[in-house]
């Protein structure tokens, strides 16, 4: 009997979980937030590095090591990532973008000690504490990039419902710690690509409808003027960069490699260029060695949280 069972466990064939089959656009979805999850432990070994820097002490920043100014273990993410984790949960629970629950979520995000938090989103969070209103004051000095790195759960949440409910989403989360026309302004064209992406849309279109809408409604985002080099945490110096990379290149791999090797707000620019790239090209295309090198707990969370967000529309 035992030289019968042992013949069989070397003889019979070994049995496979099967992969599940998505939809589509419920693949890119996943590969969005995967995407900024990448992008962002990419992005924060470089960040507020020059180019000039990353080419002197790494060489080509291609691979996902850890370290930089937050001295974190190679796969560990930042605020963007986390943020938008924090946000989805929010969403889930509540079965809609809700202000005072987003609020709410933030400040148990910030409670929790994240392992980096930006100014504006520190101050206004402090006043929600103080006043319990959930939306910060109108300013035109809140024109950060931290509300645009964390819009991904809208995207998904909202995919398929009218722009105008979408807008009313994004606002009622985004003004939580940004309260701004230029951070509204770049919110939403990242919300809609990414839905755009999600249903299959050619760039070329994407591109003239949605990053040309924005350059025509506020110039100042124009990005095709130069090199978007060193970009700092102005939503407009993201968006410049991040555009840029994403329209001049072809595939995952090289627009991550491109944005963040431009160093500055990197992690943030990885994050949101993962995003859109992730929705564009799908699962797929996400190099193997940076979705095995990404924090395991992170990399099961963030598909798990699209396929939450997107369940509405997943048949």
């Amino acid at each position: 009997m035992f030289w019968t069972g042992e013949l069989i466990a070397k003889t019979a064939p070994v049995r496979r979980r099967a992969v599940p089959a998505y939809a589509p656009h419920v693949d890119r979805g996943m590969a969005a937030y995967l995407g900024l999850a990448i992008g962002d432990a990419l992005g924060a070994t470089v960040e507020f590095l020059t180019p000039n820097e990353i080419r002197h002490q790494i060489g080509l920043h291609c691979d996902i090591t850890g370290g930089g100014w937050l001295r974190l273990k190679a796969g560990k993410v930042t605020d963007d990532t986390t943020m938008s984790l924090a946000l989805g949960e929010s969403i889930i629970a509540k079965g809609r973008v809700d202000a005072l629950a987003a609020a709410e979520a933030f400040d148990a995000w910030m409670r929790a000690k994240p392992v980096d938090i930006g100014n504006t989103v520190r101050r206004n969070l402090i006043a929600f504490r103080q006043t319990g209103n959930p939306e910060a004051p109108a300013s035109e000095h809140d024109a950060g990039n931290g509300a645009a790195m964390r819009v991904l759960p809208v995207a998904l949440a909202c995919y398929g419902q009218p722009e105008k409910t979408t807008i009313f989403a994004n606002r009622a989360q985004a003004h939580v710690t940004h309260h701004n026309a230029l951070s509204d302004a770049a919110c939403e064209t990242l919300i809609f690509m990414v839905q755009d992406f999600l249903a299959g849309r050619d760039p070329v279109d994407v591109e003239r409808q949605r990053a040309g809408k924005l350059v025509s409604d506020f110039p100042v985002f124009a990005y095709d003027k130069r090199l978007r080099e060193n970009p700092s945490g102005f939503v407009v110096d993201t968006m410049q960069a991040v555009l840029q990379s994403f329209f001049a290149t072809e595939t995952f791999e090289d627009c991550l490699i491109d944005v963040v090797n431009r160093g500055g707000d990197a992690d943030t620019t990885g994050a949101i260029a993962g995003m859109l790239a992730g929705a564009r090209y799908g699962m797929d295309s996400i190099p193997k060695r940076w979705s095995n090198a990404l924090d395991a707990s992170i990399r099961a969370q963030c598909p798990a949280q699209a396929l939450e967000l997107l369940a509405p529309q997943v048949s």
